[in-house]
């Protein structure tokens, strides 16, 4: 086993590394905000981008390509200001919680949502999708970030043992009924 005086590897410490274990205690680590919402942004771009694309390329004009920026130009815009929304927002509310869970992705996902259906200019639309964006990126969320869930084959017998005990209801006794 590797020894944390190795001149090349990391000092080990209570913290996670690179990769947090949801067997060690977890740190809270404040997220830069501004930072984490301009990547985001740059890559949701990209996505309207190719989005824009595939628009201007169905669609019958005589702009040609240029018509990626001119005609559906605002898709680009509107991608890159969803991502910075929801990145912004999830790390702010994540910072002023001091937690990494679920309701950080839900209160990002609602500010996301929101500003979709500002777009479409109507305000029921927009608190719909408020709600809609955030129930589904805060249960995604709340699922361990994973269609598939957590693999606990990878858990020690015993604890996927106690996990599956813990899951379901407990019979009451005869004394606690009483």
């Amino acid at each position: 086993m590797a020894s944390s005086s190795h001149p090349l590897l990391p000092p080990l410490s209570g913290k996670a590394f690179f990769i947090p274990s949801p067997h060690e205690e977890h740190n809270f680590h404040p997220h830069p905000s501004l930072q984490l919402a301009t990547q985001v942004t740059l890559q949701s771009a990209g996505v309207g981008l190719l989005v824009s694309a595939v628009q201007n390329a169905l669609d019958k004009h005589n702009a040609g390509a240029m018509g990626i920026f001119t005609r559906t130009g605002g898709t680009i815009g509107f991608f890159a200001a969803m991502g910075f929304s929801f990145s912004f927002v999830q790390a702010i509310t994540a910072n002023i919680r001091e937690t990494d869970d679920a309701l950080n992705g839900a209160a990002g996902g609602c500010a996301a949502g929101f500003l979709a259906g500002v777009r479409a200019k109507s305000l029921p639309m927009a608190f719909g999708a408020c709600a809609g964006m955030g129930t589904l990126i805060g249960t995604f969320n709340a699922a361990g970030n994973a269609l598939t869930g957590t693999n606990r084959k990878l858990l020690p017998r015993p604890e996927r043992e106690e996990l599956r005990q813990a899951f379901f209801k407990q019979p009451k006794h005869a004394e606690e009924v009483a």
